[in-house]
């Protein structure tokens, strides 16, 4: 195995992961609750859905970082 396709391998399962985890997020949307201001009262930061955005935010800096390197050209083909 070389390390484009190493590479290339990857960059494919951060693209798979970056769907899923995206798809895993709760809407940020208040509904019906935020028209009377109802919907402030009940946010707390949840320890899950830290851990969610970060390693959204991971993939997604390594994906795009990938995807540079891999289009760019850098390592040869």
């Amino acid at each position: 195995m070389t390390l484009i396709t190493a590479l290339r391998a990857i960059w494919m399962f951060s693209a798979v992961g970056i769907i899923i985890l995206v798809l895993l997020h709760s809407p940020k949307g208040d509904g019906l609750g935020g028209l009377g201001g109802q919907a402030q009262l009940f946010t707390s930061a949840k320890s899950a859905e830290t851990t969610l955005n970060r390693t959204t935010w991971i993939l997604t800096v390594l994906f795009m970082g990938l995807t540079v390197i891999l289009s760019a050209g850098w390592l040869g083909r």
